[in-house]
């Protein structure tokens, strides 16, 4: 038996997601024959060259004058600017032609769309050229990765535009998937007309099917935004090679498709699985290869022949942590992926730029008590952990496979503990990485030991602030304080390690007032050197955290859902306080933009929202900065 891991779209184009990668180290540590292919960066790259141009342009000269945006216009203009530069700049941002930095930093060589409009604004308000604000003298290959990325940003507005509506580099049809409570939007999509980013897939499909020759497929889907490009590759399966199982499992389909009864979904594949893969994956191999039957499946959804869904959990101890075997790229093409620099900021660019091998250090999160999380499903609740000495046997494996010393950790939380222990190993073998992984801000994390991460090798560290109100972390039981937060990354930061906060606004009960004080928070620690980095996330309740399944206790009152028998996860509620959190989420992203270019610090923090009757502050503007100065 051959199986074939599929990444679909749309993910990351920096760097590979790792599920596929965890998925055939894991089988191949079995002795399985398991190879992976990355059609969501294949997908990209086959319309970024100038045949794909050609194609995109035949598109847009479809569209009426009047359907055409401006991107779309600026595109047909400057068309043959594009099509000759085009090769050239991915080549850039693959890392395969550096000195290519010149001719782009003179801003004569890239066509230059609506995109580039954010470096005007920015200029406005610095006063003068933002790029040699942001990079100085020595910064020449950033500089032209920013820019190349704004070009690439441009022909993606004109791949939505003109190809299909639905694109996006990250979220693809996303709407289509997430929490939609009946298959029919997806099975509508999926018996249309395909476009011609369709074609564009279903031949990627094939091409791969034809390689790998594989007897099982499995399709990774990380997002409600890959659901739909998923489906469309198993179409492809299903018609040109029927004879091929179709396995479906991901966080998108853990989170949301656990109460599936919509047997539809099985036109396209034969089997979808819950939570960690491995177990599952075994027992459905095994059933595959004539050894077990369908009633000992694990975890699993599968169509009977009365056309009704049915849920099989043969209950076996899922695959421990320490024995899930080392993740392996091999396969993936690892020189082929965009090192994208969206963002000036030196820590929000770490999402987008470089290619990270992605790793865990834990299943699972130590916590699992933050009251907005889903806190009762595998992928928080089950925290198992391995020893530093095999944590660093992986990392020595996985640099002498790809070559990349680079490392992103992507636990929901590393305990520092683990984070401790695995740093005193790499500085012991001298095994020389960079890596950045997300956190809680609680108290063990002393000045001593994040002076020890950065010797380590730790660059950056994210972790949740959330709404930084002492009230509102309490009852989200985050078990911080604004206080603590503050130390931790001031640590963090002393240590020469970015931090970047994860921050929510919407939060059950949360006051008018309570936004404006948390972010002028949020102002003090990015001017007190706190925080490099932030996000503004729109507090949404599920149905699997802990506000979700006892909203009262939260002070509020959930809308009753319709009938489902697809994807479950956001619910609406209804907040007494009646707040227009939408308003107000404009303001603030607006503010920690600015703040993340170290620019308005000097502003009042009600001046960002364009609301009448906002009120001031009431967070004394030296706070943070006293609290900084009892360490």
């Amino acid at each position: 038996m051959k199986i074939l891991s599929l990444i679909p779209p749309m993910t990351q184009l920096n760097t590979p997601y790792p599920s596929t990668a965890y998925l055939t180290g894991f089988l191949r540590s079995q002795g399985f024959d398991a190879v992976q292919d990355d059609l969501a960066l294949a997908l990209v790259l086959g319309f970024f060259t100038p045949d794909g141009l050609k194609e995109i342009q035949g598109a847009a000269l479809k569209l009426s004058e009047e359907n055409r945006s401006a991107s779309v216009n600026f595109f047909l203009d400057y068309f043959s600017d594009y099509q000759s530069t085009i090769a050239l700049a991915i080549a850039f941002l693959q890392g395969r032609d550096s000195t290519l930095a010149h001719r782009i930093n003179s801003r004569t060589l890239l066509p230059e769309g609506p995109r580039f409009a954010s470096l005007d604004a920015y200029d406005e308000e610095e006063g003068g050229d933002s790029l040699s604000w942001a990079f100085g003298a020595l910064g020449s290959q950033d500089r032209a990765r920013h820019l190349a990325t704004l070009y690439l940003n441009d022909l993606s507005d004109v791949l939505r535009d003109a190809v299909d509506g639905r694109f996006e580099f990250v979220r693809y049809a996303e709407s289509l998937a997430g929490s939609q409570p009946t298959f029919t939007p997806l099975a509508d999509a999926l018996t249309a007309s395909p476009t011609l980013m369709d074609l564009h897939l279903q031949a990627l499909t094939k091409s791969s099917i034809e390689k790998h020759q594989p007897t099982l497929v499995l399709l990774s889907v990380p997002f409600p935004g890959a659901m739909y490009a998923a489906l469309r590759i198993a179409q492809t399966i299903k018609k040109s090679y029927p004879q091929i199982k179709i396995g479906l499992g991901g966080g998108y389909v853990n989170t949301e498709l656990r109460e599936l009864t919509d047997p539809r979904i099985f036109d396209y594949v034969d089997y979808i699985t819950l939570d960690s893969g491995e177990r599952p994956l075994l027992a459905l191999i095994e059933h595959l290869n004539g050894k077990r039957s369908a009633e000992r499946l694990v975890r699993a959804f599968i169509r009977n022949s009365r056309n009704e869904v049915r849920y099989i959990n043969w209950q076996e101890p899922d695959i421990p942590f320490e024995d899930v075997g080392t993740a392996t790229w091999d396969g993936l093409p690892l020189n082929s992926y965009l090192s994208l620099l969206d963002m000036l900021n030196p820590m929000h660019r770490l999402w987008s730029d470089g290619r990270w091998n992605k790793l865990t250090v834990a299943h699972g999160c130590y916590w699992k008590k933050c009251s907005f999380c889903d806190v009762s499903l595998d992928y928080i609740s089950r925290y198992e952990t391995a020893s530093a000495s095999l944590l660093v046997d992986r990392i020595e494996t996985i640099v002498a496979e790809t070559g990349q010393t680079g490392f992103h950790f992507v636990d929901e939380a590393a305990p520092p503990k683990i984070l401790k222990a695995l740093a005193e190993e790499l500085i012991r073998r001298k095994v020389i990485i960079s890596w950045w992984g997300n956190i809680r801000f609680e108290k063990t994390f002393t000045p001593e030991l994040c002076e020890l991460l950065a010797q380590s090798g730790c660059i950056a560290m994210s972790g949740g602030l959330e709404v930084a109100s002492d009230r509102l972390l309490d009852l989200m039981k985050k078990g911080v304080s604004v206080e603590q937060v503050a130390k931790v990354t001031k640590s963090f930061s002393d240590a020469g390690i970015l931090v970047h906060a994860y921050l929510m606004y919407g939060f059950p009960t949360q006051t008018v007032q309570e936004t404006v004080d948390a972010l002028e928070y949020v102002r003090q620690f990015f001017e007190s050197g706190c925080i490099q980095s932030g996000f503004f996330h729109r507090f949404t309740c599920t149905v699997h955290s802990p506000v979700g399944k006892d909203p009262k206790a939260y002070g509020i009152a959930l809308v009753p859902l319709p009938e489902i028998s697809f994807a479950k996860n956001d619910v609406a509620f209804i907040d007494p306080t009646g707040v227009d959190h939408d308003l107000l989420g404009i303001g603030l992203k607006k503010a920690i933009y600015n703040f993340m270019h170290g620019v308005g610090f000097e502003q009042d923090v009600d001046t960002w929202f364009e609301i009448s009757d906002i009120p001031k502050t009431t967070v004394a503007r030296n706070k943070i900065a006293k609290i900084l100065r009892l360490l």
